[in-house]
Protein backbone atom coordinates (compact mmCIF):
# COMPACT_ATOMS: atom_id res chain seq x y z
CA UNK A 1 0.00 0.00 0.00
CA UNK A 2 1.22 3.32 -0.77
CA UNK A 3 0.04 6.73 -0.30
CA UNK A 4 -1.84 6.95 -3.12
CA UNK A 5 -3.54 4.21 -2.31
CA UNK A 6 -3.75 5.20 1.83
CA UNK A 7 -5.89 8.61 0.45
CA UNK A 8 -7.76 6.80 -1.64
CA UNK A 9 -9.36 4.75 1.73
CA UNK A 10 -9.01 7.96 3.96
CA UNK A 11 -11.44 10.13 1.26
CA UNK A 12 -13.79 6.47 1.12
CA UNK A 13 -14.26 7.46 4.80
CA UNK A 14 -15.67 10.51 4.60
CA UNK A 15 -13.79 11.97 7.21
CA UNK A 16 -11.68 15.44 6.22
CA UNK A 17 -9.43 15.09 2.89
CA UNK A 18 -5.99 17.22 3.57
CA UNK A 19 -4.52 15.74 6.77
CA UNK A 20 -1.23 15.36 6.48
CA UNK A 21 0.80 11.69 6.02
CA UNK A 22 2.30 10.77 9.36
CA UNK A 23 4.01 7.93 9.34
CA UNK A 24 3.52 5.08 6.76
CA UNK A 25 4.73 1.60 7.63
CA UNK A 26 2.38 -1.19 8.88
CA UNK A 27 -0.41 1.72 8.52
CA UNK A 28 -0.35 4.87 6.70
CA UNK A 29 -1.10 7.46 9.53
CA UNK A 30 -2.80 10.83 8.70
CA UNK A 31 -3.76 13.93 10.58
CA UNK A 32 -7.66 14.51 9.77
CA UNK A 33 -9.12 17.43 11.50
CA UNK A 34 -8.88 17.05 15.08
CA UNK A 35 -8.54 12.77 14.99
CA UNK A 36 -5.98 10.99 13.84
CA UNK A 37 -6.93 7.72 11.19
CA UNK A 38 -4.80 4.91 10.88
CA UNK A 39 -5.23 2.97 7.27
CA UNK A 40 -3.98 -0.43 7.87
CA UNK A 41 -2.41 -2.60 4.40
CA UNK A 42 -5.06 -5.20 4.30
CA UNK A 43 -8.20 -7.03 5.66
CA UNK A 44 -6.41 -9.78 7.39
CA UNK A 45 -5.18 -7.06 10.07
CA UNK A 46 -8.99 -5.92 10.87
CA UNK A 47 -8.63 -8.16 14.03
CA UNK A 48 -5.23 -6.33 15.25
CA UNK A 49 -6.84 -3.21 14.45
CA UNK A 50 -10.37 -4.16 16.60
CA UNK A 51 -7.62 -5.21 19.18
CA UNK A 52 -5.60 -2.00 19.46
CA UNK A 53 -9.09 -0.06 20.31
CA UNK A 54 -9.77 -2.51 23.18
CA UNK A 55 -6.12 -2.49 24.76
CA UNK A 56 -6.47 1.48 24.50
CA UNK A 57 -10.01 1.26 26.37
CA UNK A 58 -7.96 -0.89 28.73
CA UNK A 59 -5.25 1.11 29.16
CA UNK A 60 -7.55 4.22 29.42
CA UNK A 61 -9.53 2.70 32.47
CA UNK A 62 -5.85 1.28 34.15
CA UNK A 63 -4.72 5.13 33.97
CA UNK A 64 -1.99 4.51 32.05
CA UNK A 65 -1.26 7.53 29.77
CA UNK A 66 -1.86 6.21 25.60
CA UNK A 67 -3.74 7.54 23.19
CA UNK A 68 -7.55 7.19 23.23
CA UNK A 69 -9.38 5.69 21.00
CA UNK A 70 -12.50 8.48 19.28
CA UNK A 71 -14.58 5.35 17.47
CA UNK A 72 -14.83 2.45 19.25
CA UNK A 73 -14.79 0.08 16.80
CA UNK A 74 -12.76 -0.46 13.45
CA UNK A 75 -13.95 0.29 10.19
CA UNK A 76 -13.57 -2.11 6.77
CA UNK A 77 -13.26 0.74 3.77
CA UNK A 78 -12.12 -0.76 0.52
CA UNK A 79 -10.76 -4.07 2.38
CA UNK A 80 -8.45 -2.12 4.70
CA UNK A 81 -9.30 -1.95 8.48
CA UNK A 82 -9.08 2.09 9.39
CA UNK A 83 -9.21 3.25 13.46
CA UNK A 84 -9.99 6.60 13.89
CA UNK A 85 -8.13 7.96 17.41
CA UNK A 86 -8.13 11.81 19.04
CA UNK A 87 -5.34 14.03 18.16
CA UNK A 88 -2.84 14.45 21.25
CA UNK A 89 -1.55 18.26 21.78
CA UNK A 90 1.79 19.22 20.62
CA UNK A 91 4.60 17.76 21.89
CA UNK A 92 6.54 20.10 24.07
CA UNK A 93 10.12 17.59 22.76
CA UNK A 94 10.96 14.85 21.21
CA UNK A 95 10.35 11.78 23.47
CA UNK A 96 13.60 10.11 24.62
CA UNK A 97 14.74 6.68 26.15
CA UNK A 98 14.00 7.59 29.49
CA UNK A 99 10.75 8.80 28.69
CA UNK A 100 9.85 4.74 28.19
CA UNK A 101 10.72 3.79 31.78
CA UNK A 102 7.90 4.78 33.84
CA UNK A 103 5.36 4.27 31.25
CA UNK A 104 6.55 0.43 30.78
CA UNK A 105 6.73 -0.12 34.28
CA UNK A 106 3.08 0.84 34.46
CA UNK A 107 2.38 -1.12 32.12
CA UNK A 108 4.23 -4.25 32.98
CA UNK A 109 2.37 -3.93 36.64
CA UNK A 110 -0.66 -4.49 35.16
CA UNK A 111 -2.97 -7.90 35.08
CA UNK A 112 -4.03 -9.82 32.21
CA UNK A 113 -6.99 -7.55 30.44
CA UNK A 114 -10.73 -8.99 30.31
CA UNK A 115 -9.67 -9.92 26.69
CA UNK A 116 -7.08 -12.26 25.42
CA UNK A 117 -3.96 -10.49 24.46
CA UNK A 118 -1.60 -12.54 21.76
CA UNK A 119 1.90 -13.58 22.48
CA UNK A 120 4.29 -10.92 20.85
CA UNK A 121 5.42 -13.53 17.78
CA UNK A 122 8.25 -10.89 16.38
CA UNK A 123 8.32 -13.74 13.82
CA UNK A 124 5.18 -14.23 13.00
CA UNK A 125 5.34 -11.22 10.08
CA UNK A 126 7.82 -12.81 8.30
CA UNK A 127 6.68 -14.55 5.34
CA UNK A 128 4.36 -11.91 5.00
CA UNK A 129 6.45 -9.14 4.46
CA UNK A 130 8.97 -11.20 2.41
CA UNK A 131 5.78 -12.03 0.22
CA UNK A 132 5.00 -8.47 -0.30
CA UNK A 133 8.53 -7.99 -1.56
CA UNK A 134 8.30 -9.90 -4.04
CA UNK A 135 10.94 -9.93 -6.76
CA UNK A 136 12.32 -6.83 -5.33
CA UNK A 137 14.86 -8.78 -3.31
CA UNK A 138 16.95 -12.05 -3.99
CA UNK A 139 14.99 -15.07 -3.36
CA UNK A 140 18.72 -16.53 -1.62
CA UNK A 141 18.12 -13.35 0.60
CA UNK A 142 14.63 -14.47 1.56
CA UNK A 143 14.98 -17.94 1.98
CA UNK A 144 18.14 -17.00 4.24
CA UNK A 145 15.76 -14.60 6.63
CA UNK A 146 13.09 -17.27 6.21
CA UNK A 147 15.75 -19.96 8.14
CA UNK A 148 16.79 -17.29 9.95
CA UNK A 149 13.26 -16.92 11.54
CA UNK A 150 12.58 -21.12 12.41
CA UNK A 151 15.84 -20.88 14.10
CA UNK A 152 15.63 -18.40 16.22
CA UNK A 153 11.75 -19.29 16.71
CA UNK A 154 12.57 -22.77 18.03
CA UNK A 155 15.30 -21.39 20.41
CA UNK A 156 13.22 -18.43 21.41
CA UNK A 157 10.16 -21.06 22.25
CA UNK A 158 12.66 -23.18 24.88
CA UNK A 159 14.05 -19.36 26.88
CA UNK A 160 13.17 -18.94 30.53
CA UNK A 161 12.00 -15.62 32.11
CA UNK A 162 14.24 -13.17 34.44
CA UNK A 163 10.49 -10.67 34.84
CA UNK A 164 7.22 -11.83 35.18
CA UNK A 165 5.31 -12.36 31.80
CA UNK A 166 2.34 -10.31 31.57
CA UNK A 167 1.33 -7.61 29.46
CA UNK A 168 4.17 -5.84 27.65
CA UNK A 169 3.66 -2.98 24.76
CA UNK A 170 5.76 -5.06 22.72
CA UNK A 171 7.50 -1.87 20.67
CA UNK A 172 8.97 -0.45 23.10
CA UNK A 173 10.86 2.94 21.18
CA UNK A 174 10.71 6.38 21.62
CA UNK A 175 9.15 6.94 18.76
CA UNK A 176 5.97 5.22 20.24
CA UNK A 177 5.91 7.75 23.05
CA UNK A 178 4.70 11.51 22.37
CA UNK A 179 5.29 13.70 25.19
CA UNK A 180 2.80 16.39 25.46
CA UNK A 181 2.19 19.07 28.00
CA UNK A 182 0.90 16.40 30.35
CA UNK A 183 3.70 14.55 29.46
CA UNK A 184 4.67 11.09 27.76
CA UNK A 185 2.14 8.80 27.06
CA UNK A 186 2.49 5.42 24.79
CA UNK A 187 1.13 5.71 21.23
CA UNK A 188 1.07 2.51 18.60
CA UNK A 189 -0.59 0.15 20.59
CA UNK A 190 -1.20 -2.91 17.86
CA UNK A 191 1.73 -4.76 19.43
CA UNK A 192 0.56 -4.73 23.31
CA UNK A 193 0.95 -8.97 24.21
CA UNK A 194 1.13 -10.93 26.90
CA UNK A 195 4.39 -12.17 26.65
CA UNK A 196 8.26 -12.00 28.37
CA UNK A 197 8.68 -8.59 29.33
CA UNK A 198 11.99 -8.68 28.14
CA UNK A 199 10.85 -7.80 25.04
CA UNK A 200 10.15 -4.47 25.70
CA UNK A 201 13.85 -4.36 27.19
CA UNK A 202 15.45 -5.43 24.31
CA UNK A 203 13.73 -3.28 21.94
CA UNK A 204 16.22 -0.38 23.31
CA UNK A 205 19.44 -2.67 23.82
CA UNK A 206 19.29 -3.75 20.34
CA UNK A 207 18.59 0.33 19.36
CA UNK A 208 21.65 1.25 21.12
CA UNK A 209 23.80 -1.31 19.23
CA UNK A 210 21.97 -0.85 15.78
CA UNK A 211 20.10 2.59 15.35
CA UNK A 212 22.53 4.51 17.27
CA UNK A 213 20.86 5.28 20.62
CA UNK A 214 23.33 6.64 22.93
CA UNK A 215 25.15 4.84 25.44
CA UNK A 216 24.41 7.27 28.32
CA UNK A 217 20.37 7.64 26.84
CA UNK A 218 20.54 3.70 27.25
CA UNK A 219 21.98 4.15 30.44
CA UNK A 220 19.62 6.61 31.89
CA UNK A 221 16.67 3.77 31.06
CA UNK A 222 17.99 0.94 32.50
CA UNK A 223 18.65 3.01 35.50
CA UNK A 224 15.33 4.31 35.63
CA UNK A 225 13.75 0.82 34.96
CA UNK A 226 15.93 -0.27 37.39
CA UNK A 227 17.30 -3.76 35.40
CA UNK A 228 19.64 -4.21 32.23
CA UNK A 229 18.10 -6.87 29.49
CA UNK A 230 21.53 -7.49 29.23
CA UNK A 231 22.59 -9.30 31.98
CA UNK A 232 19.72 -12.01 30.81
CA UNK A 233 21.39 -15.39 29.43
CA UNK A 234 18.06 -14.97 26.62
CA UNK A 235 19.35 -11.39 25.39
CA UNK A 236 20.75 -13.06 22.01
CA UNK A 237 17.91 -14.59 21.28
CA UNK A 238 15.68 -12.07 21.55
CA UNK A 239 17.80 -9.77 19.38
CA UNK A 240 18.37 -12.03 16.88
CA UNK A 241 14.56 -12.77 16.50
CA UNK A 242 14.05 -8.99 16.23
CA UNK A 243 16.58 -8.19 14.33
CA UNK A 244 14.90 -11.04 11.65
CA UNK A 245 11.69 -9.09 11.80
CA UNK A 246 13.52 -5.79 10.76
CA UNK A 247 14.77 -7.18 8.00
CA UNK A 248 11.92 -8.66 6.61
CA UNK A 249 9.71 -5.60 7.45
CA UNK A 250 11.81 -3.32 5.55
CA UNK A 251 11.64 -5.82 2.53
CA UNK A 252 7.96 -5.19 1.80
CA UNK A 253 8.61 -1.21 1.15
CA UNK A 254 11.40 -2.97 -1.32
CA UNK A 255 9.46 -2.42 -4.64
CA UNK A 256 8.54 1.31 -4.51
CA UNK A 257 11.07 2.44 -2.69
CA UNK A 258 14.94 2.43 -4.01
CA UNK A 259 16.05 3.29 0.04
CA UNK A 260 14.07 0.40 1.50
CA UNK A 261 15.71 -2.06 -0.83
CA UNK A 262 19.01 -0.40 -0.15
CA UNK A 263 18.15 -0.87 3.63
CA UNK A 264 17.27 -4.35 3.50
CA UNK A 265 20.64 -5.32 1.84
CA UNK A 266 22.42 -3.51 4.78
CA UNK A 267 20.82 -5.25 7.18
CA UNK A 268 20.65 -9.19 5.19
CA UNK A 269 24.60 -8.54 4.54
CA UNK A 270 25.08 -7.49 8.61
CA UNK A 271 23.34 -10.61 9.47
CA UNK A 272 25.28 -13.02 7.02
CA UNK A 273 28.48 -11.17 7.88
CA UNK A 274 27.79 -11.99 11.74
CA UNK A 275 28.74 -8.24 12.46
CA UNK A 276 26.14 -7.36 15.30
CA UNK A 277 27.40 -3.47 14.85
CA UNK A 278 27.03 -2.65 11.45
CA UNK A 279 24.82 0.48 11.73
CA UNK A 280 20.78 0.33 10.58
CA UNK A 281 18.63 3.12 9.90
CA UNK A 282 14.90 3.38 11.03
CA UNK A 283 12.68 3.43 8.34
Amino acid sequence: MDETRARAVLDATGLPRDGALLALGENAVFMAGDVVVKVGRSAELLERAERELAVAGWLEAAGVPAVRAAEPKARLVEGHPVTVWHRLPEAVRPAEARDLAPLLHQVHALPAPPFALPARELLAGVDRWLRLAGDAIDPAEAAYLRERRDGFAAAAAALSPHLPPGPIHGDALPRNVHVGPAGPVLVDLETVSSDFREHDLVVLALSRDRYGLAAEAYDAFTADYGWDVREWPGCGVLRGARETAGCAWVAQHAPSNPKALAEFRRRVASLREDDPEVRWYPF
